[in-house]
């Protein structure tokens, strides 16, 4: 039986933690009383030896490049499972809406600095094996990271 699915909820497990208590610090520090944010989880799966081009892409350009689009940049994990650690990037942003989000992700497809770092750092060869997966995701009032009302 493969690890795998055992991996994975750990992660989303622990995404959820990260994610609420993130949550709360920026509700909190916006003067919200709730959070009213979407969360994005979001798994990438890279081609063999495509993971180091990955992270100096998201370290030296995307994520910046994410903000200036209003994503939030929450959290990001390589997994230490065998199977996964070499080609496999998952990461939580979040939006104002889920609408947002949308409007959000076309701008950064259009981004013209976004399109000429995605290509550069494609010379070598494509980085992703397949599309992101992703979850969308708001925070339940049981989290226990969700402010008290």
């Amino acid at each position: 039986m493969s690890a795998r699915p055992a991996v994975r909820r750990t992660l989303s497990a622990l995404t959820l933690i990260v994610v609420a208590l993130t949550s709360y610090r920026i509700g909190v520090a916006n003067g919200q009383g709730k959070d009213s944010r979407v969360y994005e989880l979001r798994t990438y799966t890279t081609n063999p030896g495509r993971l180091p081009a990955l992270h100096k892409r998201f370290a030296e350009h995307t994520m910046a490049i994410f903000e200036r689009h209003g994503m939030h940049n929450v959290m990001y994990w390589t997994p230490t499972d065998s199977a996964l650690k070499d080609n496999t990037l998952i990461y939580v942003i979040s939006h104002t809406s889920r609408e947002q989000a949308d409007a959000n992700w076309k701008a950064f497809g259009e981004d013209p600095e976004w399109i000429k770092v995605r290509d550069a750092s494609e010379v070598d060869g494509k980085i992703l094996a397949k599309p992101p997966e992703r979850v969308y995701m708001t925070m339940t009032p049981y989290s226990p990271a969700a402010p008290k009302r």
